[in-house]
């Protein structure tokens, strides 16, 4: 008999040795061995026999230990006792037919296949010494017969002296099994409360993670409002006839809160990627305006710097592909905005190149060249480091925080593309995006009119519903409302825009999100659910939330558009020349606005 592999059995160093115990087969390679032991005392084919019957019984046990588990479990401990001690009567066998062989050396083969047994017994049943007591009777009956047969020779004092040498030795070898098995009971005990510490440690985590993103939204919420008021107040101004100081006092503000609101949407966005919050939303995107938009305001910018501002585009151009146009464009921002601010004089060059790949897969490549001051090797690693940048000076030079390459690159990698760098001081840097890509169209795109649709510019005044709480953000939207030609009624909650909404028709519903009373997801369901006047009036959420997963919350409400605080009255001025044409016109819009 020997040890079978249990949850005892400490994993064996060597992959082979491991394998042979796991297999289960050790059993019958010792059964083996014994076999060819005997045969050195025995004629053979006594110990093919006992060889064969023992394996036999081998097998038997193995089917009671493995195969039989599904019984009563008291009863099965039991059974396999049974099973276990029958089984080493076949071993003890072994060195009676060694002894009564007459061979020479039968009494030196009795004793070492005695000696092993016990120690096979003991060493497979070492958490349970007792019933390896029982197990090994067949043994022990085996040692009695050979000492009253030797008794009164010599060779009894022998087999006599191998009692205590082998207790001792079995005593020993349970005392350290048990207390090894006592320490790594205790190691488990350790593991097992560490694990409960770390989960309920990354549960504490989670919590927290989870209290800061609420943190953030509402911080943003409450940023974001004020400045919806500041911007908005400053566009109304800019509209009106101002002196030219006031004209300068006017857009340094705006210029000023819109540099305020890129920084606060860069804090956003690095918490959220750290965090594994930020998600990417690809989308089927016409690629016919999207290198306009990707530019975005840079072109003019750059030229009224005195740059030279190229575009070359290179490859195939599908009409349609699967990207998240709002993050791509605001890598693209970036890059085009560290250019036009870092370069004093000379060009900035803008590439792009589609390479088509198997099957509906294509790279995209954009890259950004600027003949700026340029960067040494030695700086470039601390380019993509959030909250670092290359020469502290710039800091006060150009303002900035540090944060939007590291987003860019983060953002990259959640694409599964790369930001890359290669610049030279003197002569300048060039700033590549390259990313793989889904095509749905192949064909070529056709060119499409960003402005408004036809008959859009003619449009008769609209007649709007402003829900907003905040009087300051109601005064601005009803004020620039008013400003170019439409009429408007307001509402500071959901509850009194649903009561108005039941009452008179509307072209277009602005409706703000968080709002005591009724917030305006809720009632923008309740608008959708019930028959009135307003059932399919377009909706356009304004919020102070810039999360994407709250956007998709407005659409799922029912809101046909999503506008951002603070207002972008140009956005907004789309949403309305689009509103008398109905839902899916705005929604069209609005996923384009999203992209742009």
């Amino acid at each position: 008999m020997t040890a079978t592999p249990t949850a005892d059995v400490p994993e064996a160093r060597s992959p082979v040795l491991h394998g042979i115990v796991a297999s289960g087969n050790m059993r019958y390679w010792i059964i083996a061995s014994w076999a060819l032991a005997l045969a050195t005392t025995i004629p053979w084919i006594v110990a093919l026999a006992w060889f064969a019957g023992t394996t036999v019984l081998g097998l038997a046990r193995t089917v009671v230990e493995t195969r039989m588990t599904t019984l009563e479990p008291t009863f099965h401990a039991r059974l396999k006792l049974v099973v276990a001690t029958a089984s080493c009567v076949a071993w003890a066998i072994a060195p009676l037919l060694s002894y009564f062989s007459g061979h020479d050396h039968s009494l030196a083969m009795a004793v070492a296949l005695l000696m092993a047994g016990y120690m096979l017994v003991f060493t497979q049943m070492r958490s349970a010494p007792r019933e390896a007591l029982i197990v090994s009777l067949p043994y022990t009956v085996v040692v009695l017969i050979l000492i009253a047969d030797l008794w009164g020779t010599r060779n009894s004092l022998t087999v006599l002296a191998m009692a205590p040498v082998l207790g001792l030795a079995l005593f020993i070898k349970v005392v350290i099994t048990r207390m090894k098995d006592d320490e790594l009971a205790a190691v488990n005990a350790r593991q097992a409360g560490l694990i409960v510490d770390l989960e309920a440690a990354r549960d504490r985590a989670d919590a927290a993670s989870d209290a800061k993103s609420n943190f953030l939204a509402i911080i943003s919420h409450e940023l974001r409002t004020p400045m919806n008021g500041v911007l908005g107040a400053a566009q109304l101004l800019e509209t009106t006839d101002l002196r030219p100081a006031q004209a300068n006092y006017v857009s340094i503000i705006r210029q000023s809160g819109e540099s305020l609101l890129v920084q606060l949407n860069d804090i956003l966005d690095l918490t959220k990627i750290e965090a594994g919050r930020l998600e990417i939303d690809p989308v089927a995107t016409e690629t016919s305006d999207l290198l306009e938009r990707l530019i975005g305001p840079f072109r003019a910018q750059a030229e009224a710097k005195g740059l030279d501002f190229s575009v070359e585009r290179t490859g195939e151009h599908p009409a349609l592909v699967r990207i998240d146009p709002l993050r791509l464009a605001q890598i693209t921002h970036n890059l085009l905005g560290n250019a036009v601010k870092f370069t004093d004089s000379g060009e900035i060059r803008v590439a792009t190149h589609k390479e088509r790949l198997c099957g509906d897969r294509m790279r995209y490549r954009f890259s950004v060249t600027d003949s700026g001051a340029g960067i040494g090797a030695e700086d470039i690693h601390r380019l993509f480091q959030p909250f670092s940048q290359v020469d502290a000076s710039s800091t006060r030079r150009f303002g900035g925080s540090g944060l939007g390459l590291s987003i860019c690159r983060r953002l990259a990698h959640l694409m599964g593309g790369e930001v890359s760098v290669v610049s030279a001081p003197g002569v300048g840097s060039t700033f590549t995006l390259e990313l793989e890509m889904d095509v749905l169209d192949w064909t070529v795109p056709t060119a499409i009119d960003d402005g408004a649709p036809a008959g859009a510019a003619d449009v008769a005044a609209l007649h709007v519903l402003i829900v907003e709480d905040h009087p300051v953000n109601r005064m601005v939207l009803e004020a620039w409302m008013g400003s170019v030609g439409h009429t408007c009624a307001t509402a500071e909650n959901g509850q009194i825009a649903l009561d108005m909404a039941d009452q008179s028709p509307f072209d277009l519903i602005v409706m703000d999100v968080n709002m005591p009373v009724m917030d305006g997801l809720t009632a923008t369901r309740e608008l959708r659910s019930r028959p009135g006047p307003n059932q399919q009036t377009p909706i356009a959420v304004l919020s102070a939330s810039a999360r994407p997963e709250d956007h998709a919350l407005g659409h799922a409400a029912g809101a046909d558009a999503y506008v951002d605080k603070p207002v972008d009255f140009g956005a907004l001025a789309r949403v309305l020349a689009v509103a008398p044409l109905g839902r899916e016109a705005v929604q069209s819009l609005a996923v384009r606005q999203a992209a742009a």
